[in-house]
């Protein structure tokens, strides 16, 4: 135990620098090793997704899909809202504005867009 102690006592700055450089260069071999099996990993993963999905039948991805029917509306709705530079949460507090100024109900209005005006 003296030995070591004694040792460590008498290291110079430049033996010090030359240390803590081997150190870093482990330290940071280690990590460039670790990357290196991480990305092999993920390309073998890869390669397997891909072997499997050119595995599955094609005939699957021939047919074509039908044309999808008009989604219903929710009751007390009245269609589509389009919106013109306005978030949704702004759109929905100018509405909820607009229908209690009018005192009725938010359902009974109908809003076909909302566009930010802007001045020049």
């Amino acid at each position: 135990m003296t030995f070591l102690a004694s040792g460590y006592a008498q290291i110079g700055v430049l033996d010090a620098l030359i240390v803590a450089i081997t150190g870093y260069a482990v330290v940071f071999f280690g990590l460039i090793l670790l990357m290196l099996v991480v990305m092999a990993l993920g390309k073998v993963f890869i390669a397997k997704e891909k072997k499997a999905a050119a595995a599955k039948p094609v005939a699957a991805a021939v047919v074509p899909a039908a044309p999808e029917a008009p989604k219903p509306v929710a009751p007390g709705t009245a269609g589509e809202l389009k919106l013109h530079d306005v978030e949704p949460k702004t759109a929905a507090m100018l509405m909820a504005i607009v229908a209690d100024k009018m005192g009725k109900p938010l359902n009974e209005l109908r809003f076909i867009s909302i566009k930010e005006v802007k001045e020049s």
